[in-house]
């Protein structure tokens, strides 16, 4: 295929657009890459785009937006890398920041109490049907890799936190098994106040770290970063309640771009808007760091089998964890008759309906929920 020439600027205008208007989750937003830069502009070679997937899921951090940052590395190297990821990521932080400027002003309100009623339990339809989508394509007839899954989703439903050395263990276990199987493998106060009021120095510190080592550790999809992130900031750091960690959840769900921008909403209501910037810049520093970095490095070696033994154990356990954070936020969300009926009907829209946006299906969740809190 002849890659086309693009200039810079057309580049860049592509992924603010994307990340600006590009609903359903990593995986589709992968998918809408492959298709406009691939397929249809022609701006990016097909064995290019495969080594930029592979990277991104060797990779721990948000799969999309690793996979932006190195095909903005491959048109122009070192500040093609910073363009890219940024014009991805800031449509949705934007948007993120004006959420949670609300949230912390009106959250108390019984309008916006009704609507996350329902929206919280549609969310956990959203994402058990993603770690369903996720499971058929990443573990496909995989014995192996579906028995790693299935330990992966129990320990993360039990113990309620993403354990991370499970990962790499499950990463060598599968690349001992297929290596033996084989021989041929080689600030102003305004600006610090959450919900709890003005947030210290000492907060933001533990803001960059909590949300930097959950960037720097967490594999696959953006949602693999939920049960992470729920361990940090509810059971360690007790920073936010359940209730708002999915309220968090859901405003990632109803904005486009990558789903992983749910940490400047858990910032913001921790530290203020300062405390969305670090929270952001934590999580996708590593990310950036971990795809420009190993990147030329990766292109001489992305064939290795040795390579795709690995990924594949780290995907696999980081798949089950997904279903895992779903069980868990799930006994939160769920907890009477109207939101296990709002919960199966969005599910149902989700199976029945194939191309059902899902930010309508939040918005319509919310709908219900202020509707069935009104009943007397």
């Amino acid at each position: 295929m002849q890659v086309q020439s693009a200039p810079m600027r057309e580049f860049l205008l592509y992924f603010l657009r994307l990340g600006a208007f590009g609903f359903g989750g990593p995986i589709a937003l992968c998918g809408y890459m492959q298709r406009d830069l691939v397929e249809q502009k022609r701006w990016i070679s097909e064995e290019d785009y495969v080594e930029g997937l592979a990277l991104a899921q060797l990779a721990p951090g948000p799969l999309a937006a690793q996979l932006a940052i190195y095909l903005g590395w491959i048109r122009a190297g070192f500040w093609g890398a910073t363009g890219t990821g940024l014009a991805f990521v800031l449509p949705s932080f934007l948007m993120v920041l004006a959420l949670s400027a609300v949230y912390v002003r009106f959250g108390g309100l019984p309008w916006m109490q009704g609507a996350f009623y329902g929206v919280g339990a549609a969310v956990i339809a959203i994402i058990a049907r993603s770690a369903w989508k996720l499971t058929k394509l990443t573990l496909k007839k995989d014995r192996l890799l579906w028995g790693i899954s299935a330990a992966s989703t129990l320990v993360t439903a039990w113990t309620e936190q993403e354990i991370v050395w499970l990962f790499l263990l499950a990463g060598a276990l599968v690349l001992a098994v297929r290596a033996r199987g084989t021989t041929t493998m080689v600030v102003a106060p305004f600006l610090l106040t959450g919900l709890q009021g003005v947030a210290s120095s000492a907060i933001l510190v533990q803001i960059l770290w909590v949300f930097a080592a959950a960037g720097a550790v967490v594999f696959g999809s953006g949602l693999a970063i939920v049960p992470f992130l729920r361990g940090a900031v509810v059971v360690d750091h007790h920073w936010l309640t359940d209730q708002q960690f999915l309220d968090a959840v859901a405003v990632a769900m109803i904005t486009p771009g990558p789903v992983v921008i749910t940490v400047a909403f858990i910032g913001y209501l921790v530290a203020g808007p300062l405390g969305a910037v670090v929270a952001a810049l934590g999580v996708f520093l590593p990310c950036w760091l971990l795809v420009v970095g190993p990147a030329s490095f990766f292109r001489r070696h992305a064939k290795n089998p040795k390579v795709h033994a690995f990924v594949d154990g780290v995907t696999a356990a980081a798949t089950g964890a997904i279903a895992g954070a779903a069980m868990v936020l799930g006994k939160r969300a769920i907890y009477d008759l109207p939101t296990l009926l709002v919960a199966l009907a969005a599910l149902l829209a989700l199976w029945r309906m194939k191309k059902v946006p899902e930010p309508m299906v939040i918005l319509t969740a919310g709908v219900a929920g202020l509707a069935l809190r009104s009943l007397p």
